[in-house]
């Protein structure tokens, strides 16, 4: 079980370092096939489009091309990658750019081939090349030789996957409301840092580098925002489930309770220290807002009216603000 820890906003995440990247049964981590979806969109804001089918996990023999002739002067160049030494090859989705051993007048290296298959052979001349590898946001490096007829060079991505889910309480948040951030180390470490993956989709895989990282959950466009730190193993899936403290408010202006609601209604969301959550304009809009209390203002016809709520985890409803 790999560690987690939740600050910023109530809310806590779980991970498990679950099935390896090369079985035939993809890690499911914690989320149950049958576990239940929380209900529309809330509006404008969620901003992520729904996630592609996810990807399989079997892994196919990765059978090398027959070796081409290979002309006077030049090598056959063989490569292949590996999530570790002791790991099958890697079947796809490795991108192979081959750069000149030397580098220009500028300090560039001039880029000679690139192959997107999984252990391409290639006939270049003899001399010295440096090989780069990629697999999502994992590389590897190093200068070849190329010397004699054949020379076969097998990388080591120490790599593993990264996918997370989203709920409140044991309800899995919609793909479309819902977002993640990843950025490199511990969110508890000094210094500001640019995301490494922004917007990752509930479901996608992401390919990182082994090593320690933190997770930015959104929740809406407001408040509910969870960080949970997160060790990645090479080789390995890990399933991580972020847990959201919130729920989907509806506010509705009108002059009696249950009665219809006021259109043209400007709204502010706020704290009761007074700071602004959330501000927007309609007759009914929703905002998924983070477990606590709040007040509600709206402004319609040069007119303003208030209420106090309080925001119970899992809890969707209606506040309805008074115009009187």
């Amino acid at each position: 079980m790999v560690a987690a820890f939740a600050a910023i906003c109530p809310g806590e995440a779980r991970a498990q370092s679950g099935g390896s990247l090369f079985s035939s049964s993809p890690s499911t981590g914690l989320l149950s096939p049958n576990s239940a979806i929380r209900g529309e969109g809330f509006g404008p804001g969620g901003g992520v489009p729904p996630p592609p089918a996810p990807p399989q996990q079997a892994t196919p023999m990765v059978m090398p091309p027959p070796t081409p002739m290979v002309p006077a002067g030049q090598v056959a160049l063989s490569l292949s990658a590996r999530f570790g030494k002791d790991a099958p090859p890697i079947a796809g989705g490795l991108t192979w750019r081959i750069y000149a051993g030397k580098a220009e007048p500028g300090g560039a290296f001039k880029l000679i081939r690139e192959d997107k298959t999984a252990a391409p052979t290639l006939v270049l001349p003899s001399g010295n090349y440096i090989v780069h590898v990629g697999f999502g946001l994992a590389t590897a490096v190093k200068p070849v030789a190329l010397r004699g007829a054949t020379v076969r060079e097998d990388f080591d991505l120490p790599a593993g996957g990264l996918r997370i889910e989203g709920r409140v309480g044991d309800v899995t948040i919609p793909a479309g409301q819902i977002s993640f951030d990843v950025y490199k180390g511990s969110q508890f470490e000094a210094g500001d840092r640019r995301p490494i993956a922004e917007h990752v989709m509930t479901g996608a895989v992401v390919m990182v580098p082994e090593g320690l990282y933190y997770i930015v959950s959104n929740y809406g466009d407001a408040n509910s925002q969870v960080r949970s730190d997160i060790r990645v193993q090479a080789g390995k899936l890990t399933d991580i489930v972020v847990n959201h403290r919130a729920a989907v408010i509806t506010l509705k202006l009108v002059n009696e309770k249950g009665g219809e609601a006021l259109a043209n209604t400007a709204w502010s969301v706020l704290t009761p220290g007074g700071d602004v959550i959330k501000e927007s304009i309609g007759a009914f809009p929703r905002v998924v807002l983070g477990e606590g209390e709040y007040r509600a203002i709206a402004r319609n016809e040069g007119k303003v009216f208030e209420r106090e709520f309080k925001v119970v985890t899992g809890v969707d409803g209606d506040v309805e603000v008074m115009a009187q």
